[in-house]
């Protein structure tokens, strides 16, 4: 009984800190998009002035719009440029939790693109697992999953790639320089990332920028809430 007081009363107390979650996911996922949107804009284009810098670099819209060799979206230009503020300018809104529920609606979207337009035919992992033993689709295979199979038969392959990769390097490279900042993987570009970002957009969606950490807290207390309450006693 004394054990479950202690829970109880501790349950209490955490409300203090419920802010804290949705304060870590800001911090996790603000650079992603800020530097995301930054790459798609022509702000770090020396060669480009004017405010011309604050639309989508040409080859974004060109690879948008292109069906041959790009995604073949309509309207690529009006895209490109939704695309590239969204995430730059949404980053710096979630990383001050400003405005934090309105602006992860866009970003969701984008992830959903990303993740079927970009990245879907290339299946689940963004690194290829190389160990099919540890390779989290084993469990599904586990779950009795067939697709499930194929993607331990593929960490078989990619293993052995990977090995032949480190023996050439080992034989004709310089592999204490070539190893100094990490290993080498095999990328497989799938809808890993894209999907995790979803999945924490939709958490702030439903949790919020977080108590005390985000100016939508203070806005909501100190601005809004109070003229909501001596709007409701008129």
């Amino acid at each position: 009984m004394l054990l479950i007081s202690f829970y109880h009363k501790l349950l209490d107390k955490l409300h203090y800190v419920n802010g804290l979650p949705a304060f870590l996911i800001r911090l996790y996922l603000a650079p992603v998009f800020i530097m995301a949107g930054y790459s798609k804009l022509q702000l770090s284009d020396p060669s480009v002035s004017g405010i011309e810098q604050f639309f989508a670099s040409p080859d974004i819209v060109q690879w948008l719009g292109n069906a041959d060799w790009g995604l073949g979206l309509p309207f690529p230009e009006l895209l490109a440029n939704l695309a590239a503020w969204s995430e730059f300018l949404g980053g710096w809104l979630l990383l001050f939790g400003l405005f934090t529920r309105l602006i992860s609606i866009p970003l969701m979207f984008t992830m959903i693109i990303a993740a079927t337009a970009v990245h879907g035919e290339n299946g689940w992992f963004a690194i290829t697992p190389t160990n099919p033993d540890i390779s989290p689709a084993k469990v599904f295979v586990w779950l009795g999953f067939e697709q499930a199979s194929s993607s331990l038969d593929n960490s078989l392959e990619a293993a052995k790639r990977l090995e032949a990769m480190r023996g050439l390097l080992a034989e004709n490279g310089h592999t204490e320089w070539l190893y100094e900042t990490g290993s080498i993987v095999v990328l497989n570009n799938g809808i890993e990332f894209a999907s995790t970002y979803f999945i924490l957009l939709l958490a702030l969606f439903f949790i919020g920028a977080g108590r005390f950490t985000s100016i939508d807290h203070y806005l909501y207390n100190h601005w809004l809430k109070p003229r909501l309450v001596n709007k409701n006693r008129i």
